[in-house]
């Protein structure tokens, strides 16, 4: 439940910024900046998952 709690805002804000890159590309107005915290946060969530063990 704890690591629930942890790992659910973790996965929202991946999701607003997943959502914001989309929308920018769109526009083709790309944000590197935001690219590259989209891939930290994907990098950060297979580390997460590889440390606690959690996911598919």
């Amino acid at each position: 439940m704890i690591r629930l709690v942890i790992i659910l805002p973790i996965v929202v804000i991946a999701w607003m910024l997943l959502v914001k890159l989309i929308s920018d590309v769109k526009k083709a107005n790309v944000d590197w900046t935001g690219v590259t915290t989209i891939i930290g946060f994907i990098a950060l969530a297979f580390w997460l998952r590889h440390i606690t063990g959690m996911g598919g």
